[in-house]
């Protein structure tokens, strides 16, 4: 089964606390989006409400699906700010570079002949 995404997922690394009514567990978000996190090296079962605790900052979600040891998690409102969508615009930022910025390679010198150009020597 294929989901069409309306948002672009960005690989992380973003530890994190996975609090439910019963469980405290440690993660970590692997896959960010403004709409959800996939979250690996913990797992609840899918339908499950939860909370995701990143510098006492909470953000809710759902539980969508769930594997022996990751789960996709859905946020119900998108993120906008705070601490995850903090980590979210870091890991986008080197990506949104423009072109026109990026370090041009130095030509090289080609000695004894060999190309077009001036001849040396």
């Amino acid at each position: 089964m294929h989901i069409l995404r309306t948002r672009e997922r960005v690989v992380v690394d973003i530890p994190i606390v996975i609090t439910t009514v019963l469980h405290s567990l440690e993660g970590t978000i692997v896959d960010l989006s403004e709409g959800g996190a996939q979250v690996v090296g913990c797992t609840l079962p899918a339908g499950s409400s939860c909370q995701i605790d990143l510098d006492g900052h909470i953000t809710y979600g759902t539980v969508r699906w769930s594997e022996e040891d990751r789960m996709g998690i859905r946020f119900p409102y998108e993120l906008s700010e705070g601490p995850l969508h903090e980590k979210l615009d870091m890991a986008r930022a080197p990506r949104r570079v423009s072109v026109a910025f990026q370090p041009r390679p130095q030509p090289t010198v080609m000695i004894g002949g060999g190309g077009f150009g001036r001849r040396t020597g």
